[in-house]
């Protein structure tokens, strides 16, 4: 299956928490309808991103980069490459090599949130990052390593997130707690 393919299938099937985000779903189902690269950056104005929440063992903390180019505390991710057969997989990738930890387990199979936000990406303004969002636990005692794309890296209580951090981060976090809560219910 290509990662299109993927990404249709995945969006087609998710149950959007609320409205707002069952608007964004539609709109990035059009956005993959016409637009067959809408999965990579070369596509233009807006592309389809990946980005994983990395949560503690523990579920007390999430790990947090400062991204050198947006200079604030977001989640790992970024684009899609041509290697990635799943939009789960390229958040997971993009989880992997911004956070230096190998050992990341994806907590369900679908996203936790989608994110439609304006960057700096490429020659066109406004460009646009239509981010599916997942979430993944890191094992007992994960060191981070900062990579090429962040100026920090740090865990921080899912209570005590660092100042400044924007609606979307604290959204996010938010969701991923409950989707932590649910699986944690369903173990028991």
């Amino acid at each position: 299956m290509s990662l299109h393919a993927d990404a249709t299938a995945v969006l087609r099937h998710w149950e959007a928490p609320d409205p707002p985000q069952d608007t964004l779903r539609q709109h990035y189902l059009a956005h993959l309808t016409s637009h067959a690269d809408a999965t990579y950056r070369w596509c233009r104005p807006d592309h389809l991103t990946a980005s994983i929440l990395i949560v503690s063992a523990d579920h007390e903390q999430v790990l947090l980069t400062l991204h050198r180019r947006i200079g604030r505390w977001l989640q790992t991710g970024g684009h899609c490459e041509e290697r990635d057969q799943h939009v789960a997989a390229a958040a997971l990738r993009e989880g992997r090599e911004e956070s230096g930890i190998a050992d990341l387990l994806l907590v369900g199979d679908e996203p936790v949130l989608l994110s439609h936000h304006e960057v700096p990406c490429g020659p066109v303004s406004p460009a646009h990052h239509l981010d599916v969002q997942y979430v993944a636990t890191a094992a007992h005692g994960a060191e981070p390593v900062i990579s090429e794309e962040s100026t920090d890296l740090r865990w921080f209580g899912v209570d005590a997130l660092p100042e400044g951090t924007d609606d979307s981060v604290r959204a996010l976090v938010r969701h991923a707690r409950r989707r932590l809560a649910s699986v944690v219910e369903e173990l028991r």
